[in-house]
């Protein structure tokens, strides 16, 4: 089954807060060498952003918090390729389902994961993955549960991503530190280049 990010290896978890930030952002990932980026609709300015980048074809662009299946609608119109949810909500999946964009449910449990498996689900994200155990979690559901694959995000770190990407079970790590706040809102897309940079070159 091929991955709903596209293959990326790092997926960015941006927080915009203006939307005409969206181009400069996606400049500066791919120019780092990320070629994915999930933006939340944590803010008001997370939709748009979306729907600005929803042409481009050098990064892959998902909407994460998706909470209900009326934001399904909003990022399947706005062209996300890929939604994200902190957990796992059957009326989400079966939105997603229904408008073609493939879910990554949040799982934090052995019924979670059961159930995500149970309706076709494989690839599943573990949060918050650093309170629940992080790579010892993961150890201990592969085991039961061999067709999972995971992506842990909450508590992702250069310190650690190397380490959870070594594992057979992720696909891949989520996390913000190659796109803090503080650089988003100063629009300093050069910092956020060199640590996407540095990001890629850890691994």
């Amino acid at each position: 089954m091929d991955s709903p990010v596209g293959g990326a290896r790092i997926v960015p978890v941006v927080v915009l807060q203006d939307a005409a930030s969206a181009h400069p952002l996606a400049d500066a990932l791919v120019a780092g060498g990320i070629r994915c980026a999930e933006i939340t609709l944590r803010t008001a300015a997370g939709l748009d952003a979306i729907d600005a980048l929803r042409d481009r074809q050098d990064i892959v662009v998902g909407a994460g918090t998706v909470l209900s299946p009326e934001q399904v609608d909003d990022v399947a119109d706005a062209g996300a390729r890929f939604a994200v949810s902190p957990g796992f909500d059957p009326r989400v999946l079966e939105r997603c389902l229904a408008r073609g964009i493939p879910l990554v449910p949040g799982v934090a449990t052995a019924t979670e994961i059961q159930q995500a498996l149970g309706r076709g689900l494989r690839h599943l994200k573990l949060f918050p993955a650093k309170q629940i155990g992080g790579l010892d979690a993961i150890r201990a559901f592969a085991g039961p549960f061999p067709d999972a694959c995971f992506m842990p995000s909450g508590g992702v770190s250069p310190a650690n991503a190397s380490d959870y990407l070594a594992h057979a079970a992720v696909f891949a790590v989520s996390g913000s530190w190659m796109v803090p706040s503080d650089a988003l809102e100063a629009g300093d897309f050069t910092r956020i280049e060199e640590l996407s940079r540095r990001a890629l070159a850890a691994l």
